[in-house]
């Protein structure tokens, strides 16, 4: 594993959700998910109820997750893109994910666990200037 997928999955840790892309009947969505760092890939938790994970299930999906409302003057974005598959997590990979909402859309809340194993993964930085600085805003990239 690069330093940068390294760094990128440490980032990754530092939030608990973010959001997984894929296609359901050739259009595009995105969804909010749970996630937690297992084994060098991402294990992500949603709602089966809306069906999202039969779109991911063996499909390549991207999942996304930032810290952009944290506010501060260094904010980053990192990007995992690589085939879900639907798995059944270990007692301390479930522990991990906490507590599950009570439901979704007035709908109980039935958990479905997918796994990404990132085969593209890219982190990047937004680091802003004090107020009143003149110099701009600078994006840098890793991949």
């Amino acid at each position: 594993m690069s330093t940068e997928e390294i760094r990128a999955i440490e980032l990754l840790g530092r939030v608990s959700y973010g959001r997984v892309a894929a296609s359901m009947r050739a259009m595009p969505f995105v969804a909010p998910a749970r996630h937690v760092v297992s084994g060098g890939g991402v294990l992500i938790r949603m709602h089966e109820g809306l069906g999202h994970h039969q779109a991911c299930h063996g499909s390549v999906v991207a999942y996304e997750a930032d810290d952009v409302d944290a506010g501060g003057a260094s904010l980053w974005s990192v990007q995992f893109t690589g085939t879900a598959e639907i798995v059944e997590p270990t007692a301390a990979e479930r522990a991990a994910f906490g507590p599950e909402p009570a439901a979704v859309d007035g709908e109980p809340f039935l958990p479905v666990f997918l796994r990404i194993e990132p085969q593209f993964v890219t982190a990047h930085t937004l680091e802003y200037t004090r107020a009143g600085d003149s110099e701009e805003r600078h994006l840098y990239h890793a991949a």
